[in-house]
């Protein structure tokens, strides 16, 4: 969609009061925390901060307002009466809504920040592979320049490349176009213009990228029980380079 001046700070407003979730988020997920009572917070800090729960507006059947997925759970993973340990590998991914846009953001972490060199590898490696990926695009990049660097960086590193699952466009929908694969080769794809939103999601794994959807029909597995993680932000292109909103 072709966004206003307005939509626009809407998104960077947005992005401002998700970074400053994900921060509080961060000291929160402790061990011995349930998951339910990490959503709780996050639904009370969205409400106090003036925004919405884009999953509670736009996802049909999704009982949270954050994906929760911990250890073999890739994604999507509904927030569960579970409570988590150290050692667990998390992923936290959420859309919030401010004044009708959305913004979208992700990360990866392990429990008690002890990680083993496994984990440490895969969590470093996925967020490394974002910013690659947007290293150098502005407006008349395309999407396969952006998925071309993704690619390298985790082939390089020996990890899992989950296809089944991308970045996309974001505005008044979680989901818009263009989408935005983590492969991918460069001048290909969509050519990205001054003023288009998008997220940049590297999804990996450390073993198979295979992946499996549960019986809730939601939350995506890796299908050989390996480790996944998951980054994201939402960028805005510019004609000069990209900006983070969600940092």
């Amino acid at each position: 969609m072709n966004k206003t001046l307005e939509q626009i700070e809407a998104q960077r407003q947005g992005g401002k009061i998700m970074a400053e979730i994900f921060r509080e988020l961060r000291e929160k997920a402790r061990a011995g925390v349930n998951e339910l009572a990490l959503n709780d917070f996050v639904a009370e800090e969205i409400i106090r901060q003036g925004a919405t729960a884009s999953y509670l507006e736009q996802a049909d059947n999704f009982s949270g307002v954050i994906c929760i997925s911990v250890n073999d759970e890739l994604i999507h993973g509904l927030p569960e009466d579970n409570i988590l340990q150290n050692g667990d590998k998390v992923s936290f991914d959420l859309t919030i809504g401010y004044h009708g846009m959305c913004v979208d953001s992700a990360f990866t972490m392990v429990i008690g920040g002890k990680m083993t060199a496994a984990q440490k590898h895969l969590i470093s490696a996925t967020e490394q592979s974002f910013w690659a990926g947007i290293k150098g695009i502005k407006a008349g990049s395309t999407t396969g320049d952006i998925g071309f660097e993704v690619e390298k960086v985790l082939n390089r590193a020996k990890l899992g490349i989950i296809r089944e699952y991308i970045g996309h466009g974001i505005g008044e929908k979680i989901h818009e176009p263009p989408e935005v694969p983590n492969y991918g080769k460069k001048g290909t794809g969509a050519i990205l213009k001054a003023g288009d939103t998008i997220c940049v999601e590297p999804m990996t794994s450390l073993g198979s990228p295979k992946t499996v959807v549960g019986s809730d029909g939601w939350t995506v597995f890796l299908k050989d029980g390996s480790l996944g993680a998951h980054y994201e932000h939402t960028v805005l292109i510019t004609e000069k380079g990209v900006e983070v909103l969600t940092r």
